[in-house]
């Protein structure tokens, strides 16, 4: 009896490591997929763009990024304790101003930060474009972000389009990919 309860222990430990390397090569698998996401677009490529379902930063409603098909959408992740997030910041929201009655949508989403610091920032800055929140950073592995601040431009079809900027944008990178969404279908 003892023999055979070693045994059925040993098949049971041999079960779990397989399952935690399957695991393992699935996440593997799944990081290079949206990493390839940036080098698509680098090649002119339009993926589709991952879709997400979050919480608005105040907490009072749901975003998700299929609300906004149909309109061009600079998607910029951002956390309140990034430096180069404070230094971009006024320009997406002139960029809302400018754009937003030819139908652009920004579309900010404070990760990996804690809600409460994300409004001070948004209060801050004067920022009235839509917000979510991702506090825990559950659609940064599907974008394949390294960092803060980053930024993609997702077209009314919901495509990725234009480039995909790590690090700070500046005016004209940001200017140059609106351009791109404002024609692409």
């Amino acid at each position: 009896m003892a023999a055979r309860l070693k045994l059925l222990s040993q098949a049971a430990a041999v079960m779990v490591v397989a399952l935690l390397i399957a695991l393992l090569g699935w996440q593997i698998a799944k990081a290079e997929d949206a990493r390839g996401l940036s080098a698509a677009v680098a090649a002119g490529k339009a993926p589709p763009a991952p879709g997400f379902v979050l919480e608005s930063l105040e907490g009072d409603e749901e975003i998700s990024l299929a609300d906004f098909r149909g309109r061009p959408v600079v998607l910029n992740f951002w956390a309140s304790w990034c430096g180069p997030c404070k230094d971009e910041a006024p320009m997406l929201q002139s960029a809302w101003e400018r754009y937003d009655d030819r139908g652009l949508v920004v579309l900010g989403i404070d990760a990996q930060d804690l809600r409460v610091d994300g409004r001070r920032f948004a209060e801050r800055y004067g920022l009235t474009y839509p917000l979510a929140y991702d506090g825990n950073g559950s659609t940064l592995g599907r974008y394949g972000l390294t960092g803060f601040p980053e930024t993609w431009f997702v077209s009314r079809s919901g495509r990725l389009v234009g480039e995909h900027v790590t690090g700070a944008l500046d005016e004209e990178t940001l200017e140059r990919n609106i351009q791109v969404l404002l024609g692409a279908e």
